[in-house]
């Protein structure tokens, strides 16, 4: 268990711009933070970071919370695990509790898993420094690599030697299980029942999510036996799927955000030379065909790829559909081809980083250049292949969903055929046509219809306004608490009997709400609105406590949640809310006394109109239905005086509020 105080101290320390940081390319905005939401799929950014606040809000989908609930919903672990990663990020010590074997039994799946995976990196990387095989056969190829003992480290790379069982018999002994070791991929079953590891005989590349935590390994080989494969690799588990991982990503993630540009490689040896070199803002598909998974997660931090190929034809042509694939997720895409026999690994071990980064900006041409070139030399003096390589290239600029970046390559694509650029807009959008009545297929298909993106502004505009339409006024009461609360009202009140004379005092507006609500004998409707603020006043009366982090971190994720809801400040009343219940709300900048009281006085008003209107009704009904059986109860004398008693409330209520009732 953390202590309550250690916990404190995480979250006072966590800045939530930092964290969310990690993850996702954030652009200011005012005074908050904007980006592309990491957990639904969109164009147009709609998630909104608020340092102020310390809470993210998307809008699109709805997700929302402090520092800790975004690395539980991202990463996908536990509140203890959320703490202890923004523990390390922070620097806070955490000590922890010896765990009891049945302790360790009760842990999470998901968690085993890592714990598993974490120890074998471990035991591998020890056995890189410490054995003597580990020192002479694994270290000796990294160093000839030109890798330092530093980038080792960093990188965590390891050893595995020529033994059947050397991880699985280390690792049970430690109290690991063989079944898991199994889940991970890290131990084959036999047919007889037994185990075996996987990685023998091999150097190893831990691979690390997005958080840092390692999911898998790439073990290479380093005899020249050709029967046995050169990688071998982690198979699909819970916690690693190859699709939807780079190689580097965790060490890549800040330099990408700063130089605003990705470095894609094929192999984790050009990532760790790039890196060691300098260039730290690179990552690898490890060898894989990449994919929309892939690309999804660098769009995260960036819109630009540079693609780094080596000088094999016949790979780069197998690789063209990557191209397409970004292309088709919106990004902007450059390749740069290294010499002949050249690869970015051996290239940065004979260069530094200004001389690569001259190397790669020199040669980084657009996919048109770069696809061109690369093909046309094999229909250079045949027509119809000409002529399909022209439609080809069509086809990838018709992948591209924006159409002024469209229309440029077309152009461009024009020039260097010389064909003119109408024929190409006339191939151009027969493809666009043909695409999106195929869409408009497969989406009637669907029991549901998926809208397009709106512009941001618009986007932004629709879900603020429908957002504050349906907003209870009981949340709008809750929210001029939650905002104003600490402010300070001067009001005036009487010194003598016939109030003639009055004196100024100064109250605090939750302290003013509070009164009136007492006065009224006023209670929420809504249970968790009543839970929001009771918990308020308690908080109100530690001065060193934030109130703010104590609903965005409350243990209730409904109250959390519903807190973010109301506190948003970015909306704004519609012309129809101001003319149903007469309220005009100031806009959180506004601090004017008499716009704020006739605001809280009228959402209070409205509350309690709203309340009589639904007694009177419930009384009316009662009375129609003793009447229709012509009862003599002698309640229906007095349930005919408590509705002429609520019923001059409603009017003196209705009234106030300037409403006039018939």
């Amino acid at each position: 268990m953390i202590r309550k105080e250690t916990i404190q101290n995480i979250i006072d320390a966590t800045r939530i711009e930092e964290v969310v940081g990690d993850f996702v390319s954030l652009k200011k905005r005012g005074v908050n933070y904007i980006g592309l939401c990491p957990f639904h799929n969109e164009k147009t950014p709609s998630f909104t970071v608020s340092p102020a606040k310390g809470f993210y809000h998307c809008f699109g989908c709805g997700k929302g919370g402090g520092s800790v609930d975004f690395v539980m919903e991202h990463e996908h672990v536990t509140y203890p695990d959320a703490l202890r990663y923004l523990a390390e990020k922070y620097h806070i010590e955490i000590v922890d509790e010896i765990q009891t074997a049945e302790e360790k039994l009760m842990q999470s799946e998901l968690e085993t898993l890592y714990s598993v995976v974490s120890y074998a990196q471990k035991h591998f990387t020890e056995n890189l420094f410490n054995t003597e095989a580990g020192i002479a056969i694994g270290m000796t190829y990294f160093t000839e690599r030109g890798f330092n003992k530093e980038i080792i480290r960093k990188f965590q790379l390891g050893f595995s030697p020529e033994k059947w069982d050397d991880l699985s018999k280390n690792a049970t002994e430690n109290g690991y299980s063989i079944e898991y070791l199994y889940k991970t991929g890290l131990a084959i079953k036999k047919d007889d029942g037994g185990f075996y590891d996987r990685f023998r005989d091999r150097v190893i590349f831990p691979i690390h999510n997005l958080s840092g935590r390692i999911v898998g390994f790439t073990g290479r080989i380093l005899s020249s036996d050709k029967n046995k494969p050169k990688y071998v690799n982690s198979p699909e588990s819970d916690i690693y799927s190859k699709g939807k991982t780079l190689y580097g990503i965790f060490f890549a993630k800040s330099a990408i955000v700063a130089n605003n540009n990705c470095y894609l490689v094929e192999g984790n040896t050009d990532v760790i030379s790039l890196y060691q070199s300098g260039i730290e803002n690179v990552v690898a598909s490890s060898g894989t065909a990449l994919t929309t998974d892939q690309i999804k997660l660098i769009k995260k931090f960036t819109q630009n790829i540079t693609i780094l190929y080596d000088g094999d034809e016949a790979g780069i042509k197998a690789s063209l559909r990557g191209i397409d694939m970004v292309l088709e997720e919106g990004l902007n895409v450059k390749i740069v081809l290294f010499p002949e026999g050249e690869d970015p690994d051996s290239y940065a071990r004979k260069h530094d980083a200004l001389q690569i980064k001259k190397f790669v900006t020199d040669n980084a041409v657009n996919f048109i250049l770069f696809k061109t070139k690369l093909l046309l030399d094999e229909v250079q003096h045949d027509p119809i292949k000409k002529a399909e390589l022209i439609k080809e290239i069509v086809r990838t600029i018709s992948l591209i969903p924006e159409p002024i970046h469209r229309s440029l390559y077309i152009k461009e694509c024009g020039e260097l055929m010389q064909i003119p650029e109408q024929s190409l807009l006339n191939e151009l959008n027969k493809l666009i046509r043909k695409k999106f009545k195929k869409d408009v297929s497969e989406s009637s298909d669907q029991e549901t219809f998926v809208l397009p993106d709106f512009q941001e502004t618009a986007a932004e505009q629709q879900f603020i306004q429908k957002r504050y339409d349906s907003l209870p006024l009981e949340q709008h009461l809750l929210w001029l608490i939650l905002i104003y609360g600490e402010n300070e009202l001067t009001l005036e009140r009487p010194v003598d009997e016939d109030q003639k004379h009055t004196e100024t005092f100064a109250i605090k507006v939750s302290d003013y709400i509070l009164k009136i609500l007492q006065d009224e004998d006023f209670t929420f409707s809504d249970a968790k609105l009543q839970q929001i603020f009771d918990e308020y006043l308690v908080q109100m009366q530690h001065t060193e406590t934030d109130e703010s982090q104590y609903f965005i971190n409350h243990p209730d994720k409904e109250i959390a949640k519903l807190y973010r809801e109301i506190i948003n400040q970015i909306y704004y009343l519609s012309k129809n809310w101001q003319d149903k219940y007469k309220i005009t709300t100031p806009v959180h900048e506004d601090n004017d006394r008499e716009i704020l009281v006739k605001d809280i006085l009228s959402t209070i008003n409205a509350i309690q109109l709203n309340r009589v209107s639904k007694e009177l009704s419930e009384i009316e009904d009662q009375i129609k239905a003793m009447q229709k059986e012509n009862a003599e109860d002698p309640e229906l004398m007095i349930l005919m005086d408590t509705f002429l008693k609520k019923n001059t409330l409603k009017i003196k209520i209705s009234a106030m509020l300037g409403r006039v009732i018939n």
